[in-house]
């Protein structure tokens, strides 16, 4: 693939709309904010400037990122706080012509630490309805239980989010993945499903493809984070087509956390080839060195990608979203729109 194609493949990187559909609001704190916020709030960091902060973003597998990541959740206490970080986010976002995004985030990470569930959740949606009246960003919001606590803790968690359950709309599942099935959480998904909301969770991360048919027959879950051991088990693989799941893939979060050794390892485009709807993600941005275009761009160079692939990741997105059938469909036009006009220059 010559240089000039590769440009015009960034380009249409650049000017494709698209939805994020894999993004935890706590993985998007930058160094410079989390010590801002440190300060802010007198909270004590085991770091002395950005530049120790910025150093201690590596990491060689899950459970160290997890244990940064719990710690950088410290900095966040007041209502303004989660604002001002959701609003850093969708900023950023904005800029790689982002358009909607389903955001996670991890109540039971501040309510353990005494910060109230109304402060969290109030932030963060004040920051959404301001990103759509500024930039016309779309958003859901999905609750994620963590998978290390207990199914009871998810339970409390629920309760707690009774006033809002309005503006939620759906639940998650994330944190460790092995040793915590997806099955451990049976009745409080069961749970979730009959008040209505979405749901998803994180499968076949590092877990075994198991746990991916446990999210799909005990969850009956609607999305699959991750999924990428799924491609281990044929029979998997076929059901995951057959019912048309969608996959929300991030790239350079699986090599961060060593999932895979190389982005040229990425099962992005053999998800696709497939016929697996995959998506590209970038899940905690901050802690994993890119945002969504920074995703795009990895793969399509690593795995020799073109431009019509990389409209099927875009139109993937919002086929894999929880907006309205006739807004996918409108995005799926631009996006086609958008494709013709580039193959034809």
């Amino acid at each position: 693939m010559d240089s000039a194609y590769r440009e015009k493949r960034d380009a249409f990187i650049a000017a494709v709309p698209k939805a994020e559909l894999h993004l935890h609001i706590e993985g998007s704190l930058e160094p410079e904010m989390m010590f801002a916020l440190a300060e802010r709030n007198g909270v004590t960091l085991p770091y002395a400037s950005v530049e120790e902060v910025a150093a201690a973003y590596r990491f060689s597998n899950l459970q160290e990122f997890l244990d940064l990541y719990y710690l950088g959740m410290q900095v966040l206490v007041e209502e303004q706080d989660f604002h001002d970080l959701t609003m850093a986010y969708l900023e950023r976002v904005h800029r790689d012509n982002v358009d909607h995004v389903e955001v996670f985030f991890d109540p039971q990470g501040h309510t353990e630490r005494g910060v109230p569930f109304d402060r969290v959740i109030s932030g963060i949606l004040r920051a959404l309805a301001d990103a759509e009246d500024r930039f016309g960003i779309s958003s859901k919001l999905i609750m994620c239980f963590l998978r290390h606590l207990s199914e009871e803790a998810a339970f409390a968690t629920l309760a707690e989010a009774e006033p809002w359950l309005d503006r939620i709309a759906g639940v998650g599942l994330d944190s460790s993945e092995v040793g915590h099935p997806p099955e451990k959480f049976a009745r409080v998904f069961a749970k979730c499903r009959d008040l209505g909301f979405k749901l998803v969770a994180h499968a076949g991360e590092e877990g075994p493809p198991d746990y991916v048919w446990q999210a799909l027959d005990t969850l009956r879950i609607d999305r699959i984070d991750h999924g990428n051991r799924a491609l281990e088990d044929e029979a998997l693989v076929e059901r995951i087509v057959r019912d048309g799941y969608t996959l929300t893939v991030c790239p350079l979060s699986n090599l961060k956390l060593c999932v895979i050794d190389e982005i040229a390892a990425s099962p992005v485009k053999t998800m696709l080839e497939r016929g697996i709807k995959a998506t590209v993600n970038s899940d905690d941005p901050s802690y994993f060195g890119g945002y969504i275009n920074d995703n795009y761009r990895a793969v399509a160079n690593a795995l020799d990608m073109t431009i019509e692939e990389i409209a099927i990741l875009a139109a993937n997105s919002y086929e894999g979203s929880f907006l309205e059938p006739s807004k996918i469909l409108e995005k799926r036009a631009e996006i086609d729109r958008l494709l013709a006009m580039q193959t034809a220059a």
